[in-house]
């Protein structure tokens, strides 16, 4: 799991990963990248993340894909990102396919419901919380509302 306070550099990120799985002999790896649409009159998005619990989310999601004979990568953004900027991207290498197709759909949209982490439009300069756009956290108290 990386983290950044900038947008995401795909290409080394997805670059690096690529060749760190090649030692594993892996058959697959497949990647999903986020990138930031014009939408809403928006000029960006920005992101607060709460680390503990993401960190306690991704490992299980570590142990989850070992299992099953595969690797689950994920780099985030945190604050900003403008349109056109990545700010999520995530990989799943695997011996076969067909383990890989299925955690990287597994995985991302697990993130989209379960990850703490907020998402806010960024319109006119001002961060405004996209609660219409997002999901509760289960038993999260107030990280279940948005900050």
């Amino acid at each position: 799991m990386e983290l950044y306070k900038s947008a995401l550099n795909a290409e080394e990120i997805t670059n690096r990963w690529y060749r760190d799985i090649l030692s594993l002999n892996h058959g697959a790896f497949i990647t999903f990248t986020g990138v930031i649409r014009a939408e809403n009159n928006i000029e960006a998005l920005s992101f607060d993340i709460y680390e503990p619990i993401l960190k306690s989310w991704f490992q299980s999601w570590q142990q989850k894909a070992e299992k099953r004979g595969a690797k689950v990568m994920m780099a985030h953004a945190i604050g900003d990102i403008k349109i056109g900027e990545s700010s999520y991207i995530s990989a799943v290498s695997s011996s076969k396919r067909r383990v890989a197709l299925e955690l990287i759909d597994e995985f991302v949209e697990d993130f989209k419901a379960n990850a703490p982490i907020w998402k806010y439009d960024v319109i006119d300069s001002k961060r405004v919380y996209a609660k219409d756009r997002s999901t509760p956290m289960k038993n999260a108290g107030v990280l279940s509302e948005g900050i």
